[in-house]
C-alpha cells in the first residue's frame, strides 16, 4: 500500500538547490498543500517563496544541530512525509591524509543526521497516521570508488540505517523509502566532476513520487542508477525486502 502524496504536508531537507529543490517542486506538483523548505540559511528559500507563496514554509535546519532537528520536528507537527536530502561529500581516499577527518565530517552528517532526523520526526509521523520517511541514499551506498571513499563509506552507513528504520517504522504505519542516484547534475555533482554523464535532479524527484504511491522501498531514479539497480535486483528483493527472521 502506498502513500499519497495529494493534500499532504512535507517536509524536505536540503531544499534550497539540487535535488532537493526538485524534490519540492516534485513534491508540490504531486499536489502537497504545503513543504517545509528545511536548510541551514533560510533566505536561500527566497526564490521557492516567491514562486510558490505560502505553500513553502522556509525553517531553519541542520542534520549537525539536535536542537534546531527537535525545533523543526516542534514546528512541523503537521507532516505526514519527511525527504531527508540534505548531505555532504568530501573527496578523500583511504590513503589521503585527511581520510579520517573527512569520513568524521561525513558521518556526522549523513548517519548520524539521518539518526536524529529519524527519531525527532518518528513520533511525528505515527500522530499523523504513519505517513513515510524517504532517505537520500547513492548509489554509492552500494558500491565504493576509491577518490570517494570516505563519502561512498558514510552512504553505506546511511543505507543500513535506512534498512532498519524500514522495519522498525512499519509497526506505526510508516514507509519508508531508500533513494540510490547515480550522477545528478547538481552543484555537489559538479564539484564531485560528473558534469558530463550527470542527468537532471527532476529525475530523482519523480522516482521518489512513484515509489511512495506504489509503496517501494528502492529508487533507481537515472540512468547508472537503473543499471546497477537491475543487478543488485535479486538480492534487494531475496534479502533486503524479504521477511527474514533473525537467529
Amino acid at each position: 500500500m502506498g502513500y499519497e502524496i495529494q493534500g499532504q504536508v512535507a517536509l524536505v531537507t536540503g531544499a534550497n538547490r539540487g535535488i532537493g529543490k526538485a524534490i519540492l517542486e516534485g513534491l508540490l506538483k504531486a499536489g502537497a498543500t504545503k513543504v517545509y523548505a528545511a536548510v541551514r540559511d533560510t533566505s536561500s528559500v527566497a526564490g521557492l517563496i516567491d514562486a510558490y507563496g505560502d505553500r513553502v514554509v522556509p525553517l531553519e535546519f541542520d542534520l549537525t544541530k539536535p536542537a534546531l532537528i527537535k525545533n523543526a520536528a516542534d514546528v512541523a507537527s503537521d507532516v505526514s512525509l519527511v525527504v531527508n536530502n540534505a548531505g555532504v561529500l568530501k573527496p578523500a581516499t583511504a590513503l589521503s591524509e585527511d581520510a579520517v577527518e573527512s569520513l568524521e565530517f561525513e558521518m556526522n552528517a549523513n548517519v548520524y543526521g539521518l539518526i536524529r532526523v529519524a527519531q525527532a520526526f518518528a513520533p511525528v509521523l505515527k500522530a499523523n497516521g504513519g505517513g513515510a520517511l524517504v532517505q537520500l541514499n547513492s548509489v554509492a551506498s552500494l558500491k565504493n570508488f576509491p577518490q570517494f571513499t570516505t563519502y561512498c563509506a558514510s552512504k553505506a552507513a546511511s543505507y543500513s540505517v535506512t534498512q532498519a528504520l524500514k522495519e522498525m517504522l512499519k509497526e506505526q504505519g510508516t514507509q519508508v523509502v531508500s533513494v540510490h542516484p547515480g550522477p545528478i547534475a547538481t552543484d555537489m555533482g559538479d564539484a564531485a566532476g560528473f558534469e558530463e554523464i550527470a542527468e537532471p535532479p527532476e529525475l530523482v524527484a519523480e522516482g521518489i513520487v512513484a515509489a511512495l504511491k506504489a509503496g517501494e522501498f528502492h529508487v533507481f531514479p537515472d540512468s547508472m542508477a537503473k543499471d546497477v539497480g537491475a543487478a543488485y535486483q535479486s538480492f534487494a528483493e531475496n534479502v533486503i525486502e524479504a521477511e527474514m527472521v533473525e537467529g
